[in-house]
């Protein structure tokens, strides 16, 4: 039986969506360019199943995402789902081989003096169990506190040295050069500007942006059911997306961009996939 999902293993598969998201790829997609199935992924995506190490990094390498914090999510989702991080090592037990520790010598200032009873053997070896089993509790913390600190939110104080990390890439289109291009791997998904949020009356949200980098605008939308799609226009052709299964509906899916400039009037339409659904639109202005 599966066990219930912890906390650790949802900001995973959260993670694990919001990169999939950035990829634009299909389930299909993912399964042919990764050696795991279709249904697999979907499993994964959806918080079932624990992927394994592999399938994060192709995931990473797909959306040109650092594999570092995704696989620090990794090792802890997975040491909670095993069990691992609730048991400490087990003590070794002592070497028969190993010889017991000097007597201390008498002081030669007082020769005469009674020598202190000694501890029996099995004292000393219970203590020798006590400070191993110490030294992996210690271990076992020292290991919860980094991986605490691995999911704190980057926080820089002003004592913090400079960042040198480095800058982001700049984008690689703009203007007409970015119609019909995806945001996220043209690189202007980057700080955009959002025109305008609404929800529409199946509680779907759709949202308007603008990359001031790119001159180009697109359209996203969440919280969605299988079958919406939603439209955008502006000067150019009209571009689309649609969800398209139970994956797509727990993640934002967005359209391609369309060429825009300050001034530009851009029009979203929502098309709920009920049949009963009415088109909902709203118009925003880039600058504006």
């Amino acid at each position: 039986m599966t066990p219930e999902a912890s906390p650790e293993r949802t900001r995973l598969t959260t993670a694990l969506r919001e990169l999939r998201t950035r990829t634009g790829l299909s389930l299909a997609a993912l399964a042919e360019r990764t050696p795991y199935s279709k249904s697999s992924w979907e499993r994964y995506l959806n918080g079932r199943t624990l992927p394994p190490r592999r399938a994060v990094q192709d995931l990473c390498r797909l959306a040109r995402e650092p594999e570092g914090r995704l696989l620090a999510l990794w090792e802890i989702a997975e040491s909670q789902w095993s069990g691992r991080a609730a048991q400490p090592a087990p003590a070794p037990p002592p070497s028969p081989s190993q010889p017991p520790p000097p007597e201390p010598a008498p002081s030669p200032s007082s020769p005469s003096s009674p020598e202190p009873p000694q501890k029996p053997a099995a004292a000393r070896t219970d203590r020798r169990r006590l400070v191993t089993v110490l030294a992996s509790v210690c271990a076992v913390t020292v290991g919860g506190v980094t991986a605490a600190l691995v999911l704190l939110p980057h926080r820089q104080s002003t004592a913090d040295p400079p960042s040198t990390a480095p800058s982001a890439p700049g984008p690689r289109c703009r203007g007409a050069s970015c119609e019909g291009q995806d945001p996220i791997h043209m690189f202007c998904g980057a700080g955009p500007d959002t025109l305008t949020t609404e929800r529409t009356s199946t509680g779907a949200h759709v949202e308007l942006r603008y990359s001031p980098r790119c001159d180009a605008s697109w359209a996203r939308m969440w919280r969605t059911s299988v079958g919406d799609r939603l439209d955008i226009r502006a000067d150019g052709p009209t571009r689309h997306a649609e969800v398209a299964d139970e994956v797509d509906t727990k993640s934002y899916v967005y359209t391609v961009m369309t060429a825009t400039r300050p001034g530009t009037v851009v029009r979203a339409c929502f098309r709920p996939a009920s049949a009963d659904g009415e088109r909902e639109c709203v118009d925003a202005r880039v600058g504006g």
